[in-house]
């Protein structure tokens, strides 16, 4: 992107089948956050919006029919690092070989089974009460981290027990509790003066509650419409009117790191993001 401040690291923060159900929860970080760049409520989740397959999207920058992740193919096996759809990760370490990578997920299978082994990622699988101090302390020894991923849990838990929906009062709750969590992530990220120079990504999976109460994975806009924020230099401040895929956070932010990405991806800039006069240079396909 070309922009005034270079982007020095991306931080993509994300909680596990919230939907757009921020709308009704307590959520005043997001309500903050989202307003000081581009955002939606109606960003599209991938098919079958399930974590495995929305995850894998979001990292890999194609459709599950192409990376062909699965809740249990993820639970048991690697991702092959010779893989045609490379993660955002391994696209940083191929062209950016020195860059501090990591990975903090409440659902351990992201980083055993979505994220490449061998890349040098620092990976950190805890519960999300724990994960946040984690991941706190690593940035605060490593601020010149290229790029840092979180995934908090505990929605699609709370969902699974009590149900979906802006008429569940504990799945609620549990988004409110998450939106606390980041923002003490982000309120760290201010007084380590990171904000500035960064791109912060703020999204969930997949929502849930439409074909069933206390499930997800149809393509009923319950499930399927979800919240999506992009902040940072150049990026133009308001609602996004045109479409957005959680998988164009893969191309947001390879064009942000300045990294080359495959010509089968199917991400994409979305419509509106950049401030007029902040035009991504032209996109290099490897």
């Amino acid at each position: 992107m070309k922009q005034a401040k270079a982007v020095q690291r991306v931080f993509i923060l994300g909680m596990d089948g919230a939907g757009n159900f921020v709308q009704q929860a307590n959520t005043p970080t997001l309500d903050a956050w989202l307003t000081r760049g581009a955002f939606t409520y109606e960003a599209q989740a991938e098919l079958p919006t399930i974590s495995a397959e929305c995850w894998g999207s979001i990292l890999h920058g194609v459709s599950p029919d192409k990376h062909g992740l699965t809740n249990d193919k993820v639970a048991n096996e690697s991702f092959p690092t010779d893989s045609p759809f490379p993660s955002l990760f391994r696209l940083v370490r191929e062209q950016q070989p020195e860059a501090k990578l990591a990975s903090f997920t409440g659902w351990s299978p992201i980083n055993s089974g979505i994220i490449e082994d061998n890349l040098g990622v620092n990976k950190v699988s805890l519960p999300d009460a724990e994960l946040v101090p984690a991941l706190l302390e690593y940035v605060e020894e490593n601020p010149d981290v290229r790029l840092l991923f979180l995934q908090l849990d505990e929605p699609d838990g709370s969902g699974h027990r009590h149900g979906y929906g802006a008429d569940s009062p504990e799945y609620l709750k549990m988004i409110g509790t998450c939106d606390e969590r980041i923002g003490t992530i982000l309120e760290r990220l201010e007084q380590l003066n990171l904000v500035e120079d960064s791109l912060i990504i703020l999204l969930t999976d997949h929502g849930g509650g439409g074909a069933e109460k206390h499930n997800h994975g149809s393509d009923h806009p319950m499930d399927r419409n979800v919240f999506w924020g992009c902040i940072g230099p150049g990026v133009k401040i308001g609602r996004l009117s045109g479409p957005v895929s959680i998988t164009d956070t893969a191309e947001v932010t390879a064009l942000a790191l300045g990294l080359s990405v495959p010509q089968q991806w199917d991400a994409k800039l979305p419509e509106g993001l950049l401030s007029d006069g902040c035009i991504p240079e032209e996109k290099h396909h490897g």
